[in-house]
């Protein structure tokens, strides 16, 4: 079976969906032959000694071999929370909503008495950039540790042999910028979506809604939501937590997806350096000048060269596009770059 930490927003249900599609296809196989390999694979990794079960729905296969968890934080949204558990219902996933919030103050205090007191703060409450992004990868890492507790734990609990593999979210434009926290939840054993694009996502969230109607609403509302790493507090007067967090990941990238999409097509399946990537996109992006696209040429690379070596240690992926960077493949490159780029 499989566990998947289970945000709420596009990568993770976008994961989530892929898992919920399986099921469907293993059930409507199943069902059409009892007695076929796919009826009996099926009872064989449900562990149902009945020579003719077979699952009586998605619902039912998921409910066995599909776990999904919600792990907050205080600075997680009741909105993102809601979803992911709409989604699991929906797709039938043993699903569990965890606080780590103990972990991380456990942590911290460690550091604090290591350190004769020193505890770091969020940006927003006097702390400095170091200790904010410290902060939200000691979340994020924490998640990475909880999911592979659980993983090993959840079939011993609900009365079974064996574990879970855990399945990884991270797209292919967080990898090229680096926007992911090393040995956060985009480690897993397996990242179903770890060679497509965010734009791609997006676009699969809207087929599997049509495809699959008991989605349609949830999916619906993850693809219109601005995608959050929801690691910072909520910190603005007329924020709650019943609304959408206000850290976006775009503002925290300085570029969008749809930038991004473009940036990884020309280096992966164009081979594009910076110069070639800026000439081609000067004749793409005509509204902008050639000074505002050079910005963002150099932004990206910049940003790509100084994350490079999280590429070293991606989960292995499903390739589906030529645009993914993932090393593990067939990317050879090196993963040490001069971030000045002095030779391009």
């Amino acid at each position: 079976g499989f566990f998947l930490p289970l945000s709420g927003g596009a990568d993770s249900s976008a994961t989530a969906a892929i898992v919920g599609a399986m099921c469907h296809m293993v059930t409507e196989k199943a069902q059409a032959d009892p007695l076929g390999e796919v009826a009996r694979e099926c009872r064989r990794v449900c562990r149902k000694e009945d020579e003719v079960w077979i699952p009586s729905s998605p619902q039912e296969l998921a409910g066995i071999i599909f776990h999904t968890a919600f792990m907050g934080t205080e600075n997680s949204s009741e909105v993102t929370n809601a979803r992911a558990k709409r989604l699991g219902a929906a797709i039938g996933s043993y699903h569990l909503s965890i606080n780590i919030d103990i972990m991380v103050t456990a942590i911290l205090k460690v550091f604090e008495l290591t350190m004769g007191g020193f505890r770091p703060q969020f940006a927003s409450r006097g702390g400095t950039t170091t200790e904010d992004l410290a902060l939200q990868n000691i979340q994020a890492r924490l998640r990475m540790v909880t999911a592979y507790l659980f993983a090993q734990m959840l079939p011993l609990v609900r009365g079974n042999k064996g574990f879970l593999l855990v399945l990884g979210s991270a797209n292919v434009d967080e990898g090229l910028r680096g926007y992911m926290t090393k040995y956060d939840c985009s480690s897993a054993d397996l990242n179903p979506i770890g060679a497509i694009s965010k734009g791609d996502l997006k676009r699969m969230l809207a087929w599997a809604a049509k495809r699959y109607p008991a989605y349609d609403t949830v999916l619906t509302e993850v693809s219109n939501a601005p995608p959050t790493a929801e690691l910072r507090p909520l910190e603005h007067e007329n924020e709650t937590e019943h609304a959408e967090h206000s850290q976006t990941d775009e503002e925290d990238m300085g570029m969008t997806y749809e930038e991004l999409g473009f940036f990884g097509r020309l280096r992966k399946i164009s081979r594009c350096g910076p110069v070639s990537m800026f000439r081609s996109l000067v004749v793409t992006w005509n509204h902008l000048s050639p000074r505002e696209v050079g910005v963002k040429v150099k932004r990206f690379f910049y940003y790509y060269s100084l994350n490079r070596h999280k590429m070293c240690t991606i989960t292995p992926a499903y390739h589906a596009e030529a645009y993914s960077p993932d090393d593990n493949r067939f990317d050879l490159r090196q993963f040490i770059y001069n971030t000045s780029w002095t030779r391009q």
